[in-house]
């Protein structure tokens, strides 16, 4: 399990341990949070190869399995 603030997540850097399509480095590049209660709900992942972006739940970065804190 990866352990890391999710307040912290903005800007950082992921890398996809089984990569697709050759993206395999990913940046932080938004945050999503609730409304009423400040929560974090998800986060904006972004592929630096393509640019391709999309929407994820931010529980799903703790999977070490899926995915690997900063670039390898």
């Amino acid at each position: 399990m990866n352990r890391f603030n999710p307040a912290k997540l903005k800007l950082s850097k992921w890398t996809a341990t089984q990569p697709q399509n050759r993206e395999k480095h990913f940046l932080v590049t938004d945050l999503e949070h609730d409304e009423h209660s400040g929560e974090l709900l998800r986060v904006e992942l972004q592929a630096v190869y393509s640019k391709r972006s999309e929407w994820l739940d931010w529980r799903v970065l703790r999977d070490a399995h899926v995915w690997a804190m900063g670039w390898r």
